[in-house]
């Protein structure tokens, strides 16, 4: 039982509840992401299922205490199955006025506002646009506000250490931590931990940041500020050996892991950009794996080394995100055409040209389907959650090297830098897929293709015998010879086509989730699976006829999704585009299915598809 200064004991209790949404928002200097992943690793620990969603500004360094430069980091923590980051706010947590200017509006009406009493002063209001303070115009009377002295109270638990004041600013986010740690009952050991194995080099850092955690807990506990705290008890989950983990970091264990199964070495050649940059952060500390990284010096540079290596007989690996996905475009032509095994991940972003650059976006659907000069059809797979980008990137190489054939996989940033706990697959039950190259020149054709894939043999370069041309110049069918003929060309087309169909053999019958047919079905792809999830199970949970799908592969689709589609009254079709995937559906299968189109850089909120849902229930 905590005390106060006279020794009196403190009266908390403690409130149960089943989830809590909390959103850190700060300049983009405060540490917010630090603090988010934090408070993330410490509600793992604590048993709970989480969902995350990063957020920050595009900018490098904006002008601080401006609106353009805040930084936030959203979490929903659950002692249920969690399926998305959360809709509004059951706490915010602000280190500025500019960061309450740009957050306060998603917080719940009585939610937890805990804000830094000292940097609410005239220069920082000025700078978020405020003409009056919001601490003394009852603009906050409807929230539960807690004015903490975050900075006056981490200078004070620091202030032996003699630290330069920039020091001691940057360790405000810990406070802060600490605060909100004890608010909501999460451990603040894994934190500790941290701390300690990240700042080891830096002794005084290390230190301060350890004060500064420990002192905001103790506030909370030991100060008269909060009458309670709250607890949220573990979720109920499968057992076995869980990680934290982000979609980019899955995406390339994904990738990974394939090559392991292929006994391949993996190449990945890449020019940064965001959001993709992690995946090549994430590989080039695998060289231990078989794993080579190449940062080429643009787009162009990045995807030709990776078709490259696959003509060596490596797993070639390029990353990118939309505007990359123009400079590629002439590559993974070629790489068409030769049919070799490239896959191209594609993390969106909102466009078009520079665009949104940190925010999400599904816009890059039909680029990836008709984006490329001439008939040069390819697989398109898609990724759902974060620990789904590890599948998706495994399925991708999968199919590349056993149809030699590159593939698009697409992810995008929500999926990117969101983070979810992360169930360790076990190697063994992994597929095994075996990897051939043609070393027997007796009967060799570099176009002679296997009858059940139509894939053409691959050969490593240098192999006697196995000489053959390459290049971007129509092939004859089977010599790959240089050729003209009108005939010849429509037979190659045809046959690449043709493979495409074939894929079909590898996706596993349609999953529809809820009655087998109904009113309603909801058809989604990519990051839009958990906010679709929880939608459908709200009204599934009250009786109603509403069930989903949600498409892994894009091309080709699955063979009895017409079938499937047939037995429901209506279809939503919700994307963060225009309606690229409603169009392909429209046209391939003649449905008048109804799209719920959000283009704000921010994923869809469960709230927006029951509305949606529940008007066409009614209608």
């Amino acid at each position: 039982m905590a005390t106060n200064p006279v020794g009196a004991p403190l009266q908390k209790t403690v409130q149960e509840r089943e989830n809590v949404v909390i959103r850190f928002a700060g300049d983009s200097g405060d540490g917010m992401q630090v603090t988010g992943m934090q408070f993330t690793t410490e509600s793992v620990f604590a048993g709970n299922d989480i969902g995350t969603l990063p957020d920050f500004p595009a900018e490098i360094r904006a002008p601080t205490g401006t609106l353009y430069g805040v930084s936030a980091f959203q979490v929903n923590f659950s002692s249920k199955n969690v399926f998305t980051p959360g809709d509004d706010l059951d706490a915010l947590v602000v280190m500025n006025p500019a960061a309450l200017k740009t957050n306060l509006a998603d917080l719940k009406q009585n939610g937890i506002l805990i804000l830094d009493k000292v940097e609410f002063n005239e220069p920082n209001l000025k700078k978020a646009e405020y003409t009056k303070s919001p601490l003394d115009d009852g603009s906050l009377d409807k929230y539960q506000t807690y004015q903490v002295e975050i900075t006056k109270l981490t200078t004070l638990a620091l202030k032996d250490m003699n630290l330069p004041n920039r020091s001691v600013m940057r360790s405000r986010n810990f406070f802060a931590l600490g605060v909100v740690s004890w608010l909501f009952t999460r451990p603040i050991e894994p934190t500790l931990n941290w701390i300690k194995e990240r700042f080891k080099r830096t002794p005084e850092v290390m230190e301060a940041n350890t004060r500064a955690l420990k002192a905001g807990y103790n506030m909370g506990e030991n100060t008269e500020i909060f009458a309670s705290s709250y607890e949220i008890k573990p979720a109920q989950i499968a057992p076995g050996v869980y990680r934290n983990i982000t979609g980019n970091t899955a995406t390339a264990l994904g990738f990974v892991a394939a090559a392991q199964k292929a006994g391949l070495p993996l190449f990945l050649g890449s020019y940064p950009i965001t959001p993709a940059s992690d995946v090549l952060h994430d590989l080039s500390t695998l060289k231990n794996f078989n794993v080579y990284t190449f940062q080429a010096e643009d787009e162009i540079a990045g995807v030709g080394s990776a078709l490259g290596a696959a003509f060596g007989g490596a797993i070639g690996i390029t990353t990118t995100s939309g505007p990359g996905m123009n400079l590629k475009a002439e590559t993974v032509g070629l790489a068409a055409a030769v049919e070799l095994p490239l896959i191209i991940t594609d993390i969106q972003r909102a466009g078009p040209s520079t665009g949104m650059p940190t925010k999400p976006e599904q816009a890059d659907l039909l680029q990836s389907l008709y984006g490329r000069h001439g008939e040069a059809p390819l697989p398109v797979i898609a990724a759902s959650s974060p620990g789904d980008c590890f599948y998706a990137a495994f399925e991708a190489v999968r199919i590349a090297v056993k149809y030699m054939t590159p593939v698009i996989l697409l992810t995008d940033g929500y999926l990117a830098n969101a983070s979810e706990p992360w169930l360790l697959p076990r190697a063994a039950d992994l597929p095994d897929f075996k990897v051939e190259f043609r070393t027997d020149p007796q009967g060799f054709f570099p176009y002679l293709r296997d009858e059940n894939t139509l894939a053409r043999p691959w050969v490593r370069p240098g192999t006697p015998g196995l000489e053959h041309r390459i290049g971007g110049l129509e092939k004859d069918y089977l010599t790959g010879n240089i050729s003209y003929a009108p005939n010849n060309h429509e037979q190659m087309v045809r046959v690449r086509y043709r493979k495409m169909a074939k894929i079909t053999q590898e996706i596993p019958p349609t999953k529809v989730e809820g009655p087998e047919r109904g009113k309603l079905l909801v058809i989604g792809w990519g990051s839009t699976y958990g906010s679709i999830a929880a939608g459908v199970k709200d009204f599934q949970g009250q009786g109603k006829a509403v069930s989903q799908v949600h498409l892994r592969y894009l091309n080709p689709l699955p063979p009895d999704l017409g079938e499937v589609i047939s037995r429901f009254d209506k279809v939503l079709v919700p994307e963060m585009n225009m309606g690229q995937l409603l169009r392909v559906l429209r046209a391939e299968y003649l449905v008048d299915a109804v799209g719920l189109n959000k283009i704000q850089g921010r994923p869809f909120k469960v709230s927006e598809i029951t509305a949606k849902i529940a008007r066409m229930l009614e209608e």
